[in-house]
């Protein structure tokens, strides 16, 4: 027993020596797993170190020591490799998210540049989280490469964005008359972004002709201006004289009324001259109105202006009713104070407008007749409406040493006042300009002015010292004392003391391009920052000739440099893509270099440098010297501006724009007056207006008209509505003044919806309404009762069942439907028009719409009294007719270009209304026309045409489009009508058809011409009146008969000049026409594509040239030849027609409808005989001879004659 118990122990103590050891072999073992793991995991083996780690695993486990530090051990390697797998995979895919950004950025997917950056940036944002996930870093310079990429393409873009919308700019700037200047500032901002984009500057050489142009334009208007002086000057005189002639006329007129004891018929209208003295030219008030067929003895009553409301308005209400016009004449008035009841209207109006704060009081410049003695507002000009005044700052540049010529001013402080917009460049004056004499050599005058300072004398041109004397800039109020005249000649060479340039004397230097109506004829010269003075200084100083001639002395021109005083960051329109600009401080020499610019006759060139230099020097310029050093230009300008005139260096200063004439033939001036003015463009009002404009809920017919409301919101001030006499009504709170006549009539739409109960009879008011209200009652309560929902006003006279007559009709009317007027009313009296009813009527009340249109031209020139292109309403109704005139009007042009009268367009007119008669009178009278059934194809068709147009000329009414109302309405009707009537040949006409033609197109062309269509509703036996009549009810439009009819009238077209053609070479006799059910194989592939790409992303701006490569072609490559011309037909085709143009058969019987019009295809081309055939029966010989026919378009061979 014990031997056989020292056997167990002893076998038990090998076991467990085994066991240690097979444990301490695992354990070995599994070390070595885990090292190989770790080393093959740090190598990148994932799966090798996750094998290894299984391993060691399963050895530690087997010896049961999988716990502890080796257990960690293992799990923290194996989460090493598990995050080291996760990291590949996110860099895997990574990187195909980033091939697939490039891939978009290569256009490998389609579409515009923009499109595949928003593409490139959807992979590039997968792509960078999986590569942020897989801690890889080699990838980034990839990425970074395609982050500038994208960024040069978003950059290249956007400036070619901004490079259309400033070549827009300068179209609407051109087109709305802007200076060239700020037409050249917008042309040049388009050069540089196309510059950015890397596109060339070239494609805006036609917007720069455009461009110079204009400058050249706005040039030869100065001149025609400076010459046209002394010719006003002449006509001045001349209408004094004519003035003392119809005085003479006027008395005697008067004496020989009193002594026949009655007054001239003022309604007649009697013409005693012929139509050939009627269109010559007439240029006086009084030949105008005699050329109007007013009779000579009542022409001197026009002197009275309320002469003009008694005579015009009845001959106007006539001339309407002539022509047909349909108006409720019950709601008809006039304006002003002459009429007490709409007086108390305009009082009520602007007493609200001043309720709301919307009208202030205080110094205005505004522009100012110095005949008139008050504001001349934009109805009140003979020329330059909408011009407004322009803001100064006079520099006063002290004279050092008198000239000769100026000796007699000794002990007066003398100065020169240059006028300038940016006097923080004043530091830069290296000397000054003057206009030594006129272009044609003659004598320039400067005159010697005083001024408001005491002891101060001004140096200016006359035209400037005008404009000073009504600012307080002269002693007395409108009168500019002149001490002494200068020529030009003598004012080379003066020396000056300027403010703020370092320089303590700088000389008065010549300059031709000087205008003396614009500024004040002094020109400072600051050569660093304007290029004008760069070019003329370095004229000078090269050029010792030109200093010889107008005696110019070398030390006044050589020893002086330009003077840096602004940083500009500056970059040339050609510098390359992603270049920095470069900072230079004398832009004006820069820009001379890279336009170009030799001399003073680079107009163009130096008009482009000069936008430039403006633009970056006020928008990114800063001062490098001066009190204002390291500011911007633009917080510098107002603080200089403020420093010089509170140390009394300069003067505030206003002219007008451009030149304005008064209806009274002065020029005016700019006034600083006393004065009412509506505060427009206040930004809560601005905000309110713009709101509505941009709304949906309004509608202006054109783009233009729209545009044209933004611009006007965008610069429309303060608005001077008073002036001190004239016609119209009193300032309710300040009756020394007269509200003027843009500012009194932009709500008179709610007067005419119940003028007819306060006035009747005259329009002038003077015999109470229906309402048989006095005017003195109609006070401000009772206005805001009947328009504003206000309460009812307490102790009025008036019968509260007459105030809500009154109420009723505005509710029912208002608000505004439709505003129509011209579109150079757009810049003032429209935008007043949508202010003010913003302001006091409740949003329910405004306005829904305006349409606008432009002026009336005769035969292609300008509509003048004075040149004697000029027609009346009657006498265009005499010599056309009514519905001729309306016929021809309407034609003449929509939307807001100049519409175009045409004399012959009007004969035209009536010989078409009178052919139309002739037809239903004898349609009337036609007993062989067909009854019964519309069984023939061309009855369906005709009746299918008639609706399509009648719906169509409806929706081009309803756009205000009345010239093409009348080409789908008359013209494409008319075409219908007779192709019908040629188509039906012997068979003849349908009866009924005919007359449901006659119906219709009488409804339809009734606007246009009401007379001509309620004679046609009468022939045709209705008894009451067309007007009564509704919009003829037509059935839906059959677009497959629309199809069928098209592709009938293409084959015939096609058919005609092919025949045409053929005749030229041989004697036809008939011919043999080809149909086609089916495409070749070929087409029918390249459609089937081609329908694809159209249905899905549709076709890409470089389709056509990547078409060939897509898989689905590549079995054509062989007829690349054949097949591109076709998809480029069918493509343009689809721009036509949709998505059918991709039809691989037509839904329609081709066969038959050519059957079904043969006899009428047979007389239209001359031929005996036409026989169909399908394109399968072809012969080969004809198959090898013709263009295979296809679904929609036949092949023909003729038959040649024995």
């Amino acid at each position: 027993e014990k031997e056989e118990r020292d056997q167990l122990a002893a076998a038990e103590q090998e076991r467990a020596a085994a066991e240690a050891e097979r444990r301490q072999s695992a354990a070995a073992q599994a070390d070595t797993a885990i090292e190989d793991a770790a080393a093959a995991a740090a190598a990148g083996d994932a799966e090798e170190a996750a094998v290894l780690l299984a391993a060691a695993r399963e050895l530690l486990g087997s010896a049961g020591l999988l716990e502890g530090a080796k257990l960690d051990l293992i799990n923290q390697l194996e989460a090493r490799i598990a995050a080291d797998e996760n990291r590949l995979a996110a860099r895997a895919e990574g990187e195909q998210m980033l091939e697939a950004a490039e891939a978009a950025m290569e256009g490998l997917g389609g579409g515009t540049a923009l499109e595949c950056v928003e593409e490139a940036r959807q992979f590039l944002r997968l792509a960078k989280a999986s590569i942020d996930r897989s801690l890889s870093t080699d990838l980034q310079p990839r990425i970074a490469k395609l982050v500038a990429q994208m960024l040069a393409v978003e950059d290249r873009e956007a400036a070619v964005l901004e490079a259309a919308t400033a070549a827009q700019e300068v179209e609407v700037l051109l087109a709305t008359g802007a200076p060239a200047v700020q037409a050249a500032q917008a042309l040049t901002r388009a050069a540089d972004a196309l510059g950015r984009a890397g596109e060339d500057p070239d494609m805006l050489l036609k917007l720069s002709s455009k461009v110079e142009a204009a400058a050249a334009a706005e040039e030869d208007q100065r001149v025609r201006a400076e010459e046209e002086d002394a010719e006003r000057e002449a006509a001045l005189c001349k209408e004094e004289k004519e003035a003392e002639a119809a005085a003479e006329a006027e008395a005697k007129a008067r004496a020989d009324a009193e002594a026949e004891g009655a007054m001239p018929d003022l309604t007649k209208f009697v013409g005693k001259k012929t139509k050939a003295q009627s269109k010559k030219g007439k240029g006086s008030q009084w030949q105008i109105l005699e050329s109007m067929d007013i009779e000579r003895e009542i022409v001197p009553k026009f002197v009275d202006p309320h002469f003009w409301l008694q005579y015009f308005p009845p001959l106007a209400k006539d001339d309407l009713k002539e022509m047909g016009v349909k108006v409720d004449w019950r709601r008809s008035f006039i304006t002003t104070s002459v009429n007490p009841y709409y007086d108390a209207f305009i009082q009520w109006q602007f007493l609200k407008l001043k309720e709301l704060e919307k009208v202030s009081f205080g110094k205005r410049y505004s522009v100012f007749s110095p005949c008139d003695k008050q504001i001349c507002a934009d109805h009140d000009r003979a020329t330059g409406e909408g011009v407004g005044p322009q803001e100064y700052v006079l520099i006063k540049m002290e004279v050092l040493e008198l000239p000769a010529a100026m000796k007699s001013l000794e002990g007066k402080k003398v100065v020169m006042l240059a006028a300038t917009l940016r006097p923080e460049t004043m530091y830069g004056q290296t000397n000054c300009w003057v206009l030594p004499h006129e272009k044609d050599g003659s004598e320039v005058y400067y005159g010697c002015y005083e001024t408001c300072t005491p002891g101060e004398i001004a140096v200016v041109a006359e035209r400037a010292a005008m404009n000073m004397a009504y600012q307080g800039l002269t002693p007395e109020f409108g009168v500019a004392n002149l001490v002494l005249r200068v020529k030009g000649r003598d004012m080379v060479g003066i020396p000056l003391k300027a403010p703020l340039t370092a320089l303590e004397r700088i000389y008065t230097l010549p300059m031709l391009t000087i205008s003396m109506k614009k500024g004040t004829g002094v020109v400072t010269s600051v050569p660093s920052d304007a290029p004008d003075d760069y070019i003329a200084l370095m004229d000078l100083k090269k050029k010792p000739a030109l200093r010889e001639k107008y005696g110019v002395k070398d030390e006044w021109v050589l020893p002086f440099e330009v003077i840096p005083i602004i940083a500009i960051p500056y970059k040339r329109d050609d510098a390359k893509e992603g270049s920095e600009p470069v900072v230079t401080d004398v832009a004006a020499v820069v820009a001379c270099e890279e336009y170009k610019v030799a001399s003073q006759n680079d107009k163009a060139a130096l008009l482009l440098a000069k936008a430039k230099c403006y633009k970056l020097g006020f928008y990114e310029g800063k001062l490098t010297v001066g009190d204002c050093k390291g500011m911007s230009v633009q917080d510098a300008k107002t603080k200089i501006k403020a420093q010089m005139l509170a140390e009394n260096l300069a003067y505030i200063y206003a002219e007008p724009e451009k030149e304005v004439m008064s209806r009274s033939g002065n020029e005016c001036v700019v006034a600083l007056t006393d004065q009412w003015y509506i505060k427009y463009g206040e930004e809560a009002w601005r905000s309110q207006v713009a709101e509505h404009v941009s709304s949906g809920g309004m509608n202006y017919y054109t783009e233009d008209t729209k545009s044209r409301f933004d611009i006007a919101l965008g610069w429309l001030g303060e608005w001077g509505c008073s002036r001190s006499f004239g016609l119209g009504t009193l300032l309710p709170w300040d009756k020394q003044f007269v509200i003027e006549s843009l500012s009194d009539s932009t709500i008179y739409m709610a007067y005419y919806t119940f003028a007819h109960i306060l006035q009747s009879g005259p329009f002038d008011g003077s015999v109470p309404g229906e309402g048989n209200i006095a005017a003195k009652d109609l006070t401000e309560e009772v206005f805001d009762y009947v328009m504003l929902e206000k309460p009812f006003p307490k102790d009025t006279a008036i019968p509260k069942e007459t105030l809500d007559r009154m109420k009723k009709e505005f509710t029912y009317w208002y608000p505004v439907d439709l505003r129509v007027s011209g579109k150079d009313l757009i810049q003032n009296h429209l935008t007043f028009f949508l202010y003010n009813h913003c302001a006091i009527f409740p949003k329910k009340q405004w306005p829904k719409s305006i349409r606008t249109n432009g002026h009336l031209q005769l035969n292609g020139e300008k509509m003048s009294k004075s040149t004697g292109n000029f027609k009346t309403l009657r006498g265009a109704i005499q010599d056309y007719s009514a519905d001729g005139m309306r016929f021809a009007l309407a034609l003449s042009g929509d939307g807001n270009e100049d519409a175009n009268f045409e004399f012959d367009v009007a004969n035209a007119a009536i010989l078409k209304l009178t052919n139309e008669i002739q037809f239903v009178e004898k349609s009337l009278s036609d007993t062989s026309m067909r009854t019964g059934p519309l069984s023939l194809f061309i009855d369906t068709v005709f009746d299918n045409e008639i609706n399509r147009f009648a719906r169509s000329a409806e929706a081009c009414y309803s756009k205000m489009n009345y010239r093409d109302a009348m080409v789908e309405g008359w013209d494409k009707m008319q075409s219908a009508r007779d192709k019908y009537r040629a188509m039906a040949g012997p068979v003849g006409m349908h009866k009924d058809l005919v007359m449901r033609f006659i119906e219709v197109q009488t409804i339809v062309i009734s606007p246009i011409c009401p007379h001509y269509s309620e004679h046609i509703w009468e022939l045709t036996g209705h008894k009451d009146s067309i007007m009564a009549a509704r919009w003829p009810k037509v059935g839906e439009v059959d677009p497959m008969l629309v199809r069928m009819n098209t592709y009938f009238d293409k084959t015939l077209s096609d058919l005609r000049s092919k025949v045409e053609k053929a005749r030229t070479k041989n004697k036809i006799s008939g011919c043999t026409i080809f149909t086609a059910e089916e495409f070749l194989d070929w087409q029918q592939t390249s459609l089937n594509v081609l329908r694809g790409v159209a249905a899905g992303a549709g076709f890409s701006k470089d389709f056509k040239k990547g078409m060939m490569a897509l898989p689905e072609m590549a079995p054509l490559k062989a007829q690349t030849k054949v097949v591109m011309p076709f998809a480029a037909f069918c493509m343009d085709d689809f721009d036509a027609r949709g998505i059918e143009a991709f039809e691989l058969k037509v839904p329609y019987d081709e066969m038959k409808i050519l059957q079904d019009s043969m006899e009428y295809m047979k007389r239209e081309l001359g031929l005996d005989e036409i026989v169909l055939e399908k394109w399968t029966n072809a012969d080969a010989a004809t198959v090898k001879k013709l263009q295979p026919a296809t679904p929609g378009k036949p092949a023909v061979n003729w038959i040649f004659a024995a």
